[in-house]
């Protein structure tokens, strides 16, 4: 039985927005862009934890999807725009849920990020991006950690189940990326029929050098033997619009 936590009970409310045109107007500075981005991702998380009440243990994995994917969109928002992944919350929020839709979704960008990256060493591209996502993924699993934290709720099976899905959500990765490096491996090697009509290719023209080795008595016996047969079969065969 878990007991029911009212997140609005126990977050304090997000510092006020940073106004920079009031900060101008003074004379002070405002944030710098990358400071103000951060500001607001860290808003959007609160501001979205502010709508949780947990009052289940699969509850707090819905928070820390969000705050995954996030994080991932914010890691590729420079090379796919706004909100690349669209969030889903209403879905399974077991460890095992949770995880697979933050793999699945992640990594459906690969594709695109392929076409974004033609002509790059294709080992060398994969591991960008599985750097890339991987980055974003820690990002949100560690602000998600933080404001469960701040809700005094990361402990016992919450905590346990943040930790599973985080391994799930490795492991995942790991999979997707083994896959990645064996296709491509698999594409660069030759055909097993390419392979042998290129063997076929260069040995045509070398003939087998002749033996000295005499034919035995036997060899030779087997041979006229094969050789009146074949001759009796034709001799057999009527020919075509001749009698038998």
């Amino acid at each position: 039985m878990s007991n029911h936590v009212s997140v609005n009970a126990t977050v304090a409310a997000p510092s006020a927005p940073v106004n920079v045109a009031a900060s101008q107007q003074t004379g002070e500075a405002g944030p710098a862009p990358a400071a103000q981005a951060k500001l607001q991702l860290n808003a959007s998380i609160v501001q979205a934890s502010l709508t949780v009440s947990i009052g289940a243990q699969d509850d707090p994995l819905a928070l820390l999807l969000k705050s995954a994917l996030t994080g991932i969109n914010e890691a590729l928002r420079g090379q796919f725009g706004e909100n690349a992944i669209q969030n889903a919350m209403s879905q399974d929020n077991t460890p095992e849920g949770t995880a697979g839709r933050i793999v699945s979704l992640s990594t459906a960008f690969y594709g695109a990020y392929q076409k974004q990256h033609a002509g790059e060493d294709p080992e060398q591209m994969l591991s960008n991006f599985m750097a890339t996502i991987k980055g974003g993924m820690e990002q949100g699993f560690k602000e998600a950690r933080d404001i469960l934290t701040g809700l005094n709720v990361l402990n016992g099976d919450i905590a346990g189940n943040v930790d599973k899905t985080y391994e799930l959500v490795q492991k995942g990765y790991a999979d997707f990326e083994a896959a990645q490096r064996k296709a491509a491996s698999v594409a660069a090697s030759p055909a097993p029929a390419d392979a042998a009509s290129a063997a076929g290719t260069a040995g045509a023209g070398i003939s087998a050098p002749a033996t000295s080795t005499p034919a035995t008595p036997a060899a030779v016996a087997v041979t006229h033997t094969a050789s009146v047969s074949a001759q009796a079969s034709v001799v057999a065969t009527p020919a075509a619009g001749g009698r038998a």
